[in-house]
């Protein structure tokens, strides 16, 4: 399956990434969470910092903030523009969340419906987490070094 990838500027500095492909709710099929393993693993280094989010939600404008009061331009890629949006939540949710409950990427969590997916945020290349994850970092000190290393700051 071949993907088209497009990106934008809008106002503010942000990168907006739109991503075409066919989508679908509910349980995904291998062959289908496959491809979009792969999509989200691209989208995730397509840039030093992305950040997977949905327009209207107030804890993915607190990460997207967090990150531009830093300095740090990220990719977004608000899930609810998107049409294969509800096939890369379900992957985020994996990865997340992970199949046993446990938070992946830093989180310590147990996963349930009001787990969110989103933000997630990807951190050169890989999965840094969700916004406690992010704030967590920002306080304890280690985000801006982290941020340092993948490049995306140059102080």
């Amino acid at each position: 399956m071949e993907v088209a990838k497009k990106s934008s500027v809008e106002a503010g500095g942000m990168i907006r990434m739109e991503i075409g492909a066919g989508a679908s709710a509910g349980d995904l099929p291998a062959a289908r969470m496959e491809v979009v393993y792969e999509m989200v693993g691209r989208l995730g280094s397509c840039n030093a910092v992305v950040v997977f989010s949905k327009s209207r939600c107030c804890m993915c404008t607190v990460a997207k903030r967090l990150l531009f009061s830093l300095g740090v331009g990220p990719a977004v890629v608000e899930l609810d523009e998107h049409a294969a949006g509800c096939d890369i939540e379900a992957v985020l949710s994996q990865l997340m969340f992970g199949s046993g409950g446990e938070g992946g990427g830093g989180m310590h969590r147990q996963h349930s419906a009001a787990a969110a997916a989103v933000p997630a945020v990807f951190v050169g290349g890989k999965l840094l987490g969700g916004v406690e994850t992010l704030m967590a970092c920002h306080i304890n000190g280690t985000l801006v070094p982290l941020l340092k290393d993948a490049g995306a700051l140059w102080l």
